[in-house]
């Protein structure tokens, strides 16, 4: 739906107004380099204390070489959700480092928001281990998949009902101003 004012839209939304701007693809480029940016730290922490408890005694005299296994899962998946993070500065550096356009936005957005599942599942994984280590509980499954939940509730359905909840105020909208 085109709008009257340069680009600004004022959409009503449960009885208040949206603003909602168009951004240039700069601007575009600039703020998903910058979201990777600030997701990048923390992943590359939480990687390093992966490691890190390998190397403790606890490791290997409390959990099992299954559980063990399923730690180097969770790095594993950890590792592939700082390679997805990265892949967008790299692959702009090396294929258009001059120029942005939509598949490079496209692209980018599609690598972080794939990043976010292998991350979810590397972080519950070693929140169950953890679960279980200090509760010593059958619930530390429940925790982790609760824990799971959470982030795919708050990362990829609050979104998709936002989209969704705001699709349904466009068309009715629309369909009132023609």
């Amino acid at each position: 739906m085109p709008s009257t004012d340069g680009g600004v839209m004022d959409l009503p939304e449960a009885g208040r107004h949206e603003q909602r701007e168009a951004l240039p693809l700069s601007d575009a480029a600039t703020y998903v380099l910058d979201e990777a940016r600030m997701v990048l730290p923390g992943i590359q922490a939480l990687f390093g204390f992966q490691l890190i408890a390998v190397f403790n005694s606890v490791f290997s005299e409390r959990l099992s070489p299954g559980e063990q296994r399923l730690h180097l899962l969770a790095i594993a998946l950890v590792a592939v959700a700082v390679a997805l993070v990265m892949s967008p500065a790299a692959y702009h550096r090396q294929t258009g480092p001059r120029e942005i356009t939509e598949t490079f936005i496209q692209m980018s957005t599609r690598l972080l928001l794939w990043s976010m599942l292998p991350l979810a599942a590397g972080i519950c994984l070693d929140f169950y281990l953890a679960a279980r280590i200090i509760l010593n509980t059958s619930a530390a499954p429940w925790f982790a998949a609760g824990l799971f939940a959470t982030y795919i509730g708050c990362w990829f359905v609050l979104p998709r009902i936002k989209t969704h909840v705001r699709r349904i105020v466009e068309t009715r909208y629309a369909t009132h101003t023609e």
